[in-house]
């Protein structure tokens, strides 16, 4: 129970502070078989950003074609971002992330994603983003590639910093 009222006083004390609140559309593909539909992934993210740190929560699907079964492709995950390199509108990002999806066979989910993010201006963001989906159950594992570009919005400007910045002649 102790535990419990941690973690919801720093949630409140990480919501209070000074950061911007994002949503971020994220499609992307895989490169496992199947058809358009089924390489393809879509995630929604509601999230926080702190100076170069920021914390999401996506829900979101690993393929868009139909699934068979009792088996789902519907997936809540966190997705911890840190902001390691900024050059100008250009930022260089680092995103793991852990996650659930409901009722699969592999239903344990990490990633690791890498990304180049554009800062359009203030409150949109463009991220081109790769890396790698990794999917773990009792009696199997697997992983995929994949390759998408998100849209994020703010809703009040961003402020994000690097922790390495660039000398500017």
């Amino acid at each position: 129970m102790k535990q419990l009222y941690l973690f919801a006083l720093l949630a409140t004390i990480a919501y209070r502070s000074s950061a911007q609140t994002y949503i971020s559309l994220a499609p992307s593909l895989t490169n496992s078989p199947g058809t358009l539909a089924e390489k393809s992934n879509l995630a929604f993210e509601l999230g926080r950003q702190w100076d170069v740190f920021s914390m999401g929560l996506d829900l979101g699907a690993t393929t868009l074609g139909k699934v068979t079964g009792k088996d789902t492709a519907i997936y809540l995950e966190a997705r911890p971002n840190l902001n390691i390199f900024q050059e100008g509108k250009f930022t260089n990002t680092f995103t793991p992330g852990i996650g659930y999806i409901f009722n699969a066979k592999e239903s344990l989910m990490t990633e690791v994603t890498y990304g180049i993010e554009y800062t359009y201006n203030p409150l949109i963001h463009i991220n081109v983003y790769f890396g790698q989906y990794f999917y773990s159950g009792r009696t199997s594992s697997s992983n995929v590639s994949f390759f998408g570009i998100s849209v994020m919005k703010y809703f009040t400007p961003s402020k994000t910093k690097a922790l390495i910045t660039g000398k500017h002649s």
